[in-house]
């Protein structure tokens, strides 16, 4: 990969890990990632639940933070382990490299994944 793409596919994933700091709620475009490569596939990626962009902001998970057990994936979202639902996670094949989960509050504090896309090392 050139480096140019690297650079732009490293800048989106650390505003998508900005992005969940600052604003755990809803998503929003804002225009700050127009310019990157995959901007466009990002916000296509679907799992059974719907669109992940559309409702949660997407959030980098490190290698040590995801895996699998027995059938299901399950990944670790500040420091708690949670299962991801079969229909949340993403089939097509990771055009980013790493893995993403689109987390959510429920309203009720508890955290819910909308999508998971596994690293392409999967």
């Amino acid at each position: 990969m050139p480096l140019i793409w690297q650079r732009a596919l490293l800048a989106f994933l650390i505003g998508l890990t900005l992005g969940w700091a600052f604003h755990s709620a809803h998503a929003h475009d804002d225009g700050r990632y127009a310019a990157n490569p995959l901007k466009s596939w990002f916000d296509k990626l679907s799992s059974q639940k719907g669109l992940c962009c559309s409702f949660a902001d997407g959030r980098t998970i490190e290698d040590a933070d995801w895996g699998t057990d027995g059938d299901h994936y399950w990944v670790t979202i500040d420091g708690k382990r949670y299962t991801v639902p079969p229909e949340a996670v993403i089939t097509e094949p990771n055009r980013a490299g790493v893995a993403v989960v689109w987390p959510y509050s429920d309203g009720e504090g508890n955290v819910q994944i909308r999508c998971f896309m596994p690293g392409s090392g999967a």
